[in-house]
């Protein structure tokens, strides 16, 4: 069984730093994708549960969203999966291992939609809340992260919680896969904590949005956010939608914005 358990709504909010280095725009280079990198559906889900709690020291968090509540499998503290090796290599730090303010409100977001079997892809899945919320919603999701963790955790949330198996790959933002596809749905939370990020996500939006689709992107008001409107503006897309909801559990408060994008 997984060690401990835990009733709460997210983590601090100020964990993540605001930005660590200062970086101009990178490009998106195509590569072909590796065996490792392509979707991985055949996933044994209760094997994948059980081979996760023997890997990590677990809990169990629920994550209560409107009237759903999900049950969220993740590592119990981000600061053990720390490893010098990815942080010397590209300042790599978990941050996927956590349900943060953003990922609560942007999958109430998704949860309003209705998704009749829309494509959708989901930058940074995380611990996988706001791809459980799209699934729930009736969208098919492709679930995307930079870490395989993320994706191993995300699909066995799926599983426990919908008895579905997850559609997931690895990315890369500086590299996006020639084969990723475009997809009527694009969601993120709390992806603008670099300015890297920032300047990189309007191209992969411009690479991934079908012609009439919509991005929703939910941010607690990093500083880059500003930096990424005028990206956004610079790469033709547009910010159809700016909406601001309250977030708020025990002494954790914040104005989580969902931008709300499609191409000009």
């Amino acid at each position: 069984m997984p060690q401990g358990c835990e009733r709460v709504a997210a983590q601090g909010a100020d964990a993540r730093p605001e930005s660590r280095r200062d970086v101009g725009v990178l490009p998106v280079i195509d590569k072909a994708p590796s065996s490792d990198e392509r979707e991985r559906t055949a996933v044994d889900g209760d094997a994948l549960v059980l081979a996760l709690v023997r890997r990590f020291r677990t809990s169990v968090q629920e994550a209560i969203v409107d009237d759903h509540v999900f049950s969220i499998l993740k590592p119990a503290n981000a600061d053990d999966l720390i490893r010098e090796d990815d942080f010397v290599k590209d300042e790599r730090l978990p941050y996927w291992a956590d349900v943060w303010p953003s990922s609560l409100i942007l999958a109430g977001k998704l949860l309003e939609l209705h998704g009749d079997g829309q494509t959708a892809l989901e930058l940074g899945c995380g611990v996988g809340l706001s791809t459980l919320a799209a699934t729930s919603a009736g969208f098919d999701v492709l679930s995307t992260d930079y870490y395989q963790d993320a994706l191993d955790v995300t699909q066995a949330n799926v599983f426990r919680n919908l008895g579905l198996t997850a559609r997931t790959r690895l990315v890369d933002w500086r590299h996006i896969p020639r084969d990723l596809g475009t997809f009527d749905l694009v969601f993120a939370s709390d992806v603008l904590y670099e300015k890297e990020y920032a300047l990189l996500l309007p191209i992969i939006l411009c690479r991934v949005l079908e012609p009439e689709g919509t991005a929703l992107i939910g941010d607690p008001g990093r500083v880059a956010a500003p930096m990424f409107v005028e990206a956004c503006e610079a790469h033709g897309l547009k910010i159809r939608d700016k909406e601001t909801r309250p977030f708020a559990a025990g002494e954790i408060k914040q104005n989580i914005d969902i931008y709300e994008i499609g191409r000009g």
